[in-house]
């Protein structure tokens, strides 16, 4: 985030969100390890994203139903933007259903490039080089990481369509958020946890009625008693600190820091399944992890150039 706009926060509130931004990314990096658990419990595709989503919103619920009259309170842009997080998570886990997973992650993670561009057209935030560079490594880590496609993932069906929507939609709710000056970040994580599980739900029983998606089964019990303790320690802190960023950061920004769940993610998947990792994909992880350092470490390589020149005779 640029910290000459008239509603920048201070650099403590800036290095917390951009570490609550990275720490997102990594918990989503993980985030299919439960999915491909409840999947296996019975709940298929979407499903398992629902289930994964409604165990928070019971245990906030109490929280919730205490602060509903301070929520409403909010305005527009407050709502509006918590809205548009939740659709954006649901439309980019639907997606999977629809479409090959490179065009998913690849088509999703034109997320920086709408951060910028909205942000550079709503409050002027200029799109500097090392930003322009910062998005060069990032998408050429998803090249490396995916392998060489042919041609630019355009999108082709619903699935792509589904997934290009959420990076901008997710772009856009990030922006709204940022403009909001009265939404705290309480507040907007009880929203989003909210807006996420009813767009999941929504999203999952519009693809079983279209017969898209088989409604899930009733699961094994047992399933709870891991199932309510990750929801508690992983999924909510997550859920907070995914919203955390995007109320301080320029959504570009965040783009760029989420992109940490694609790294973990890949490596996860290679340590934990029989998923190919290779050099292009160590490679892929090291041109992503440039692209969130560059965005962290800059400021502060500058603040110390621009001392030592002061400092200069």
């Amino acid at each position: 985030m640029s910290h000459n706009l008239p509603f920048a926060r201070n650099i403590d509130s800036v290095a917390l969100a951009k570490g609550a931004s990275l720490y997102a990314g990594v918990v989503f990096g993980i985030y299919w390890i439960p999915l491909r658990a409840l999947e296996a419990a019975g709940f298929p595709g979407i499903w398992a994203s629902v289930a994964l989503n409604a165990v928070p919103f019971i245990l906030i619920f109490p929280v919730l139903a205490l602060r509903a009259a301070d929520i409403c309170r909010h305005g527009r842009k407050f709502h509006f933007g918590c809205l548009l997080l939740g659709l954006a998570y649901a439309l980019y886990a639907s997606a999977f259903l629809f479409t090959q997973v490179i065009n998913v992650i690849v088509l999703y993670y034109l997320l920086p490039l709408w951060g910028f561009l909205l942000a550079r057209a709503v409050t002027g935030d200029a799109i500097t080089p090392v930003r322009w560079l910062a998005m060069f490594f990032g998408f050429l880590g998803i090249f490396f990481i995916f392998g060489a496609f042919e041609g630019l993932p355009l999108p082709r069906n619903g699935g792509d369509w589904m997934a290009l929507a959420s990076g901008f939609l997710w772009a856009a709710g990030s922006l709204l958020l940022l403009l909001d000056r009265d939404g705290t970040p309480i507040d907007c994580g009880i929203a989003f946890v909210f807006w996420g599980a009813f767009c999941a739900t929504l999203m999952a029983v519009i693809a079983t009625l279209s017969g898209a998606l088989p409604p899930p089964r009733l699961p094994d019990l047992t399933l709870l008693f891991w199932l309510f303790p990750v929801a508690a320690l992983v999924v909510i802190p997550a859920s907070f600190a995914t919203v955390y960023g995007p109320m301080v950061l320029n959504p570009g920004v965040v783009g760029l820091l989420f992109m940490t769940e694609i790294s973990v993610g890949t490596a996860t998947a290679a340590l934990l399944t029989d998923e190919a990792f290779a050099a292009p994909q160590l490679l892929g992880i090291f041109c992503v992890s440039i692209a969130g350092l560059l965005e962290i470490l800059w400021p502060t390589l500058r603040k110390r150039r621009a001392r030592s020149v002061d400092l200069t005779p």
